[in-house]
Order: C-alpha cells, then structure tokens, then sequence
C-alpha cells in the first residue's frame, strides 16, 4: 500500500509539472569526515536541472561552483553542507535558476578567500529561491548577491562575522519572513554601485543582536540598510538590540518604511539621511534609541518625506559615539526639509520631543496633530538666518517644561515662542497647540 501511494503521488507530480527528483547517490556518504567536494560537484553535472534530494546527514564540501540550473532540496534540520576550508562553500555566476531548500550551511568560522563575500556568494541569477534554509557561522556574510532577482525567504542566518544578507543591484529581490541573529557588522544590506532603481520588498523578518564589529557612525551595526536602492519597501520587520539603526535608508528614494518594530537601537532607530528624494515612515513603533526617527540632509539634497503615526518612546542620551554635531541624542523625531510630521506620538525624549532644522538647513516643515510627553522641550527649531517656512499647530503637549525653543545651531537663541508676547521669526508659525 506505501509502494502504490509513493507511485500515485510521483505520477500526480509529474502530470502538474513538477520536476523529477535525482536521488543523490553519486558516492555521496553521509556524515563522512572526509571531504566530498568531487562527488559533489559531479553530481550536480549529472542532474542537467532536475531537482536534487539530498538524504539527511553532514556533508564536506569546498570551493563548490553551482551550474547554470541548480536545485537542491533538503531534509529541513537534518541536511548539513560543512564547508571545509580552502577557498569557498558554494558560489554560482551567471546562472539561469538557482533554487535552495531546506538544508543548513555551516561555514565552522572557517576563512573564506579574498574574491568570497559570503557562505553563499551568488552572481547575476535570473531566478533565485533560497527558501527554509539554515546558513550559520561564516566568517564573512551569510548570503551575497549581486544582479539577483527571485526571494530569500525562511531562512534563519546567524553568527556571521559581516553580514546575514548582502544585496547589490537587486531586480525586485523579495527578502521576506527571515530570523536574523548575532551578526556582527549588519543584518540585510539592499545596495546599489549607483543611485537607481531597486525595488527590493524587505517584510516579515526578525532581526535582533546585530553589532558594528568594524566600528564607523553608522556604516555598520545597521539591521537593515538601504544604501542608492530607490523604491524599496521595508515593512512589518521586527528588530531588536542593533548597535546603530534598525532601519538606515542613506541616499535611497522613495522608501516606503512602514509597519516595523524596533526596540533598544544604539542609536536613531529609523534614519532616512543624504541625497534623498522621497521617503514615507509610518506607523512604526519605536522603544528604546538615542534617537527615534531622523529625516536629515537637507545639505546633501535629503527631502520630501512624510512622518506620520508613529509611536516613539524611551529614548537615551547616550549613544555609540559622542555626538560631534547636532544637538546630541535623546531626541525622539528630527526633521529638515519638505516634511509633514503628523499624528506621531512621543514620549520620554530626555533632550526633546522634535528637532525642527539645523543651521540654516531647515525648509517647508509641517508640524501638526502631534502628541508629546515627558520631555523638557517639545520642539526645538532653527532660527538662524536662512531657514525656510515651518508650521508648528495643533499638537498636545504634556509633561513639558518649554513648547517651542528657537536654536542657533548648538544653543538656544530664544525663551518659549509659545508664549504670549515672545518675537516669533517671520518663517515659524506657531498656532492652537496645548500644553497641560
């Protein structure tokens, strides 16, 4: 009876078109010691783009480069690849499909040569899928890609030296339902070599414990970094406990960021910064950071953006660095150019609630229907020479000692300008807000 239900199901396989399963019995043998890096790669010559099963047990491998079509299958948890030193684990370029499933890939913190970002380092694939995977303990990044389309997605990366996922020039890349751990310079990393269009989908993942091994101010320790990748959508991620930003948006327009959880950053949770056109961060909560969320750069072209319904609490005076410009940390939303701050509420800001400009980079700022707690000022905004139209109305302000401080870069210029009778500059509105 198991014989006739194995063959009915194999037949109901085939008539959907499903590929046919080659048995991986090239002279494989499980849970050797020895390396099996030929028998391997000779099976994968043999398959001509059927589907690989590979049996439970551990396998060593080396310096294995993937054909043109690979599918490999695994038995989930049970399935080990072990790389064994000497160069790589498994690295593919230009291949037309390249489809992982349910095995574990160990790297054992073993170094990978110099031309190998990663465990896995993938190059120009037309339709990738790396699904139910476990990849762990390499000694640079978990997964590179680079010119990849296709989904990573369940898989579980950790204790990487570099990175759990790097991405570079992307085609709609779906990054999506991955447990992140103990990665010690950066979680998922969307880049690009030049500002353009990318596209990436990043949702649904858990990214905690992420570190800045190679130090910086913010180049590494990010849980996800979008870096000249415009058109990316970062939504519903959990992030926790990463050294500098959970989501770090340099030079990327049009990021939709929205919907995401991030607890105890190290310092701005959510950072939009330099030559950015575009940016939505919405309806995220934020607990725990030096600093909430900062739009900033107007310098550098960074504007237009939207910062509304977010929730943004707990915030620090110390971060990973000491501040060399801008006001410090303990600052819960910061803002500069072309901006609506709307509907956000925040609450315990040691420093204050909003920063409004910085020197004279501050221009068509919207601040209203905000709800801010327990800080010593509520908003701060710049009023050197210079700067642009600001509108500050309608928020509630409660547990507030001054409602709105005009700054002169680093120092207060001015008394509370909510107040009856203070000299409002002729740029800054101030109307109908409550303090209780």
């Amino acid at each position: 009876m198991k014989r006739r239900v194995l063959l009915l199901g194999s037949l109901a396989a085939l008539s959907a078109g499903a590929l046919p399963v080659h048995a991986a019995a090239s002279g494989l043998q499980p849970n050797s010691t020895a390396d099996q890096s030929r028998a391997f790669s000779q099976m994968l010559q043999e398959a001509r783009g059927t589907e690989i099963l590979l049996p439970p047990g551990r396998y060593v491998l080396s310096n294995i480069r993937l054909p043109r079509d690979t599918r490999l299958r695994g038995v989930s948890g049970a399935t080990t690849l072990v790389y064994g030193g000497g160069g790589a684990l498994f690295s593919a370029d230009a291949v037309d499909t390249l489809s992982l499933e349910g095995i574990t890939f160990d790297g054992g913190h073993l170094p990978l040569r110099d031309d190998t970002k990663a465990l896995l380092d993938v190059r120009r694939v037309g339709a990738l899928s790396i699904a139910g995977c476990e990849i762990r303990n390499s000694s640079r990044s978990g997964i590179a890609l680079e010119s990849a389309s296709g989904m990573v997605s369940r898989n579980s990366i950790s204790n990487a030296a570099d990175y759990a996922l790097y991405s570079v020039e992307a085609a709609g890349l779906r990054i999506e339902d991955n447990n992140i751990a103990a990665c010690e310079n950066g979680g998922i990393l969307v880049h690009r070599w030049q500002q353009a269009e990318d596209g990436s989908l990043v949702t649904g993942n858990r990214i905690e414990r992420i570190g800045a091994r190679s130090g910086g101010t913010g180049q590494y320790g990010n849980g996800i970094n979008l870096f000249r990748a415009n058109n990316v959508t970062v939504s519903g991620n959990h992030l926790s406990d990463c050294a500098f930003s959970a989501i770090r948006a340099n030079s990327s327009s049009n990021a939709l960021i929205t919907g995401n959880q991030c607890h105890r950053s190290g310092e701005a949770a959510i950072y939009a910064e330099f030559a950015f056109e575009g940016t939505i961060i919405s309806a995220n909560i934020v607990d725990g950071a030096a600093i909430g969320i900062s739009i900033a750069n107007l310098n550098e072209g960074g504007r237009l953006a939207v910062c509304s319904g977010n929730i943004v609490r707990n915030l620090s005076t110390t971060g990973p660095y000491e501040p060399y410009e801008a006001m410090g940390f303990g600052i819960g939303i910061a803002v500069e150019g072309d901006t609506t701050l709307t509907g956000n509420v925040i609450e315990n800001a040691p420093r204050c609630g909003v920063l409004l400009g910085w020197g004279p980079f501050l221009r068509n700022v919207v601040a209203t229907g905000n709800l801010i707690r327990q800080t010593p000022e509520g908003f701060a905004v710049s009023v050197v020479d210079g700067v642009g139209t600001v509108l500050i109305a309608d928020n509630i302000l409660s547990d507030t000692a001054r409602t709105v401080v005009g700054y002169r870069w680093r120092d207060a210029a001015t008394g509370d300008l909510a107040l009856d009778g203070a000299q409002v500059p002729a740029t800054l509105r101030i109307e109908r807000n409550v303090s209780s």
